[in-house]
């Protein structure tokens, strides 16, 4: 993977989540992937349990802030803004790559304003 590689990846997964397109999910990801909301939260595996997370349509803004690239690994930093309640989030992602593109492995370690940051 190459960070252009990734960008694209990410601006399809945008895409995807912003239209609710749920089959586009196993484009995007593995048969058996991995998608962590957060480090520390038990791991939606599978297309099906991806897809069904993903039914949110709520109105949002998000712009990839910088891609970080180290073979099949990412790491992606992206702002998002809900519009319908105004929540802003930065995130990192980190994506593990198979040799076809998608992702086996997903990572969000999300922060916002107001909340701590700390336990």
């Amino acid at each position: 993977m190459d960070t252009d590689a990734v960008g694209r990846w990410v601006k399809e997964y945008e895409r995807a989540w912003r239209e609710c397109d749920a089959p586009a999910v196993r484009d995007l990801f593995t048969e058996d992937a991995h998608y962590l909301t957060s480090p520390y939260e038990k791991p939606l595996v599978g297309h099906e349990a991806i897809e069904d997370f993903w039914n949110d349509p709520q109105p949002f803004e998000m712009e990839i802030q910088s891609v970080t690239v180290d073979g099949s690994h990412a790491v992606v930093r992206v702002r998002v803004t809900y519009r319908d309640p105004e929540q802003e989030y930065l995130d990192l992602w980190e994506l593990d790559f198979t040799p076809d593109g998608r992702v086996e492995h997903f990572v969000e370690w999300a922060y916002w304003p107001g909340k701590s940051f700390t336990a």
